[in-house]
């Protein structure tokens, strides 16, 4: 469709009277006057006189495709007889792939060579769903693509914009590129320190999982327009931009080749003779490379680095995660060294393993200006026998997830004082599980920008996504912008309002802080809204869990066997009150389990079974193998606050009089009498939602998050605070007892 092919003949399409184009083949039609290396004249003559297409249309486009491999040796490969027979029929079938792909797709949607992502993306939904379905752990084949997810346009041009644009801005602040680059944030400029830039030659930026090239192409775009600013003639871009500025790392060998092929692309748009000069993107595709039992020369340095060498042998899993260094890469010569001097054919075997070992350390072991990723997502239940064991040995602080390795690892490719883009899952900034990288990134490194995405706010995954750059170096004092636009719901919207929120900072969801402030709440999570007068309360206030005692409640092995509803038993074995000591014998007594939102009191539905005071259940769920967990004796049946441990919505904290238990899906909280009450007062305030906003973001809120939760009493207000909440408990009471779902129901309040 560009135009681009040596022969400018189309090779599924062809011109019909409209003007438009439609399924076929202009090289069929044109087929005894066309250009394509390597093909007969004669056999076209004879293919042409049978009057059917197919069979001449499969010849012409092996032929095309073994042209190609000579312009594009990283993307086609020379076809010889086996391929060709692996070619399926009917190609050209209006219900076939290539049919499908020109009736059902605009044409203009393929102007952009981003299409050629968005359809690798969706050649992989089917594998990528199925592997997700079926719990299984990855393998080297599934591995690529379950964790390919491709990057939002928007997204993109945010990050690389906020790095490689920032530096060049840095060096360059009279340059006409920031009229281009809208989501440019303004760095802090009374504390600014980055690497100056003499010229675009100087600038490296690596994507180390590049997929299928989104980022490196508008990367490639952007640079483009830094060498026009400095007089370089169109023609001579491209080469500099692919041989001395972009690097991208992959382990699944299709997308690399989708990779080179869409830098290619714009690499052709700029040079019309690009195809015939031998210029080949830098995208290193990480195969493994293992070395039998012996195989390596005796006493080498390299046959004791077992680590390495397993690394190496499961390349195609770790990837770009795999950090060798100096004694590493002298190792590996080494080894090549004694190969040499031995000679003989098992050590020329040897010698090209590692030649290729060597060649992929040394890439790995490059450092960049910038490093700007997507990386994959992927939880650690999900890693294989070897994965498992090697992240959590190479990165013991971050083992949980492969996208919060590749930001640990972005710290080694980045330079000092380099730029980093990022996109991912936004849990790393509040949970505790990444706590540690959280404070590294605040002691070492410099938060310069960062937006948060609403719940629904990626179109491409069902885990909450941010996207953020950071300064590779410490910048004290240095005050980053932030982005939230978890009020605005929908993909859709997600682009335009951060774009607003960049034209406008006074819109209300653009904030500037500096991190070291986050420092000051528990677990430093990344709470750049909370208010001045917030963060101070977390110094100047005591914990809650030094008022209260908290606990998560009770497992019993078997939901569906020992809880139920309370009208689904005999009133004979249900004691719905407590005697005066606040103890039950009855079977069946009340036990929290979460609910919807509702403040004060209700959501009084379940019952456990709690004969011989839980021993019965907890002894019979042992026997058969289930998982219990009991709580303290001092808290059972006691008066407490109880909350909803999953909600989707803002937290409710309602009190349950002396008689309840709790299971774990309702954590709660025990104390006297009038410190629960002044207590939820204080939980159901706008003060402890806005907290909580940053303490437990996620669906789970934990009893640890509720703990450290600032308090400041004033007594002053407490004995009016308090008889607030005894009256909102009995008008809350009242509301639930009118509905037909309480125990206390008498009659409905219309009737």
């Amino acid at each position: 469709m560009h135009d681009f092919l040596p022969s400018r003949a189309r090779m599924f399409t062809r011109p019909a009277a409209d003007g438009s184009w439609k399924l076929g083949s202009q090289a069929v039609d044109e087929a005894l006057d066309l250009q394509v290396e390597g093909i007969d004249p004669a056999r076209v003559a004879e293919l042409k006189q049978t009057g059917e297409d197919e069979p001449l249309f499969r010849y012409l486009f092996l032929a095309q495709c073994d042209e190609l491999s000579g312009c594009l040796p990283g993307v086609f490969q020379p076809v010889d007889a086996c391929m060709a027979l692996l070619l399926p029929a009917n190609l050209m079938d209006p219900d076939g792939v290539i049919g499908r792909m020109v009736g059902d797709i605009a044409e203009a949607d393929w102007e952009d060579v981003q299409i050629l992502g968005w359809m690798y993306q969706y050649y992989n939904a089917e594998v990528k769903d199925a592997f997700f379905a079926s719990k299984a752990k990855e393998t080297p084949d599934t591995i690529g693509p379950a964790t390919q997810l491709f990057t939002p346009d928007w997204i993109v041009r945010y990050m690389v914009q906020n790095s490689l644009g920032r530096l060049w801005m840095l060096s360059n602040p009279g340059s006409a590129l920031r009229d281009q680059m809208e989501y440019y944030i303004e760095p802090d400029a009374e504390h600014e320190d980055f690497i100056k830039i003499e010229g675009p030659e100087d600038i490296t930026l690596c994507d180390p999982a590049c997929g299928s090239a989104h980022i490196l192409v508008y990367a490639f775009e952007l640079l483009v327009d830094m060498y026009r600013e400095r007089g370089y003639r169109d023609r001579d871009i491209p080469e500099l931009i692919l041989t001395k500025n972009l690097a991208g790392m992959e382990i699944d060998p299709r997308a690399a080749q989708i990779a080179g092929l869409a830098l290619a692309m714009r690499a052709r748009e700029l040079d019309r003779r690009f195809f015939r000069r031998g210029v080949r993107a830098d995208i290193a595709v990480l195969r493994p490379v293992t070395f039998e039992e012996g195989e390596l020369p005796e006493g080498c340095a390299l046959a004791k680095k077992r680590d390495l060498l397993d690394a190496l042998a499961h390349l195609d899993e770790v990837g770009s995660l795999l950090c060798p260094d100096r004694t590493d890469l002298a190792a590996i010569r080494g080894a090549m060294t004694l190969c040499e001097s031995a000679g003989g054919l098992f050590a020329a075997t040897a010698a090209s393993k590692l030649e290729r070992a060597l060649d992929v350390c040394e890439k790995l072991a490059r450092s960049f200006d910038c490093v700007v990723a997507n990386p994959p997502y992927m939880g650690s239940s999900s890693f294989g026998p070897f994965m498992s064991k090697w992240v959590k040995k190479n990165y013991p602080d971050v083992k949980s997830d492969l996208f919060s390795s590749f930001v640990v690892r972005m710290f080694n490719f980045a330079k000092d004082h380099g730029e980093c883009g990022v996109m991912s899952p936004f849990v790393w900034m509040f949970i505790g599980s990444y706590e540690k990288l959280r404070n590294e990134i605040i002691d070492n490194r410099t938060l310069t920008s960062l937006i948060q995405l609403e719940y629904s706010g990626f179109a491409g995954a069902t885990v909450p996504i941010c996207t953020y750059t950071f300064h590779n170096s410490l910048i004290k004092g240095y005050k980053g912008g932030y982005v939230r636009l978890s009020d605005f719901v929908g993909a859709s919207v997600q682009a335009p309002k951060a774009l607003e929120a960049i034209r406008n900072p006074d819109c209300g969801w653009f904030y500037l802080r500096d991190a070291e402030t986050f420092k000051q709440i528990p677990g430093t999570p990344i709470a750049y809204w909370a208010s001045d007068h917030l963060v101070e309360s977390f110094i100047n206030g005591e914990r809650l869990d030094k008022l209260v005692s908290l606990s998560g409640g009770l497992k019993t092995g078997n939901n569906d066997r020992y809880l139920r509803f309370w009208w689904e038993v005999s009133a004979h074995s249900l004691r719905l009150q407590s005697d005066a000591q606040g103890i039950s014998y009855e079977r069946w007594v009340p036990c929290n389990k979460g609910g919807d939102y509702r403040k004060w009191f209700g959501n009084n539905d379940y019952i456990v079974d709690w004969k011989d005071e839980g021993e019965y259940m907890f002894k019979t769920s042992t026997e058969d193998g289930k998982s219990v967990n009991r709580i303290p004796s001092s808290l059972a049946l006691r008066p407490h606050l109880t909350w909803s441990k999953i909600t989707s919505s803002k937290q409710s904290f309602r009190f349950k009089p002396s008689g309840h238990l709790f299971e774990t899906a309702g954590p709660s909280l025990f104390g006297d009498a009038r410190v629960l009450a002044w207590l939820q007062g204080y939980l159901n305030s706008s003060i402890s939602e806005s907290a909580l906003s940053f303490m437990s973001p996620t669906l789970n809120c934990n009893p640890n998050e509720i703990a450290s939760l600032p308090v400041i009493s004033c007594k002053e207000s407490s004995d009016v605070i308090v008889d607030h909440v005894v009256q909102l408990r009995l008008t809350s009471q009242a509301d639930w007892d009118s509905f037909e779902a309480s125990w206390d129901f008498k009659r409905h309040p219309l009737v």
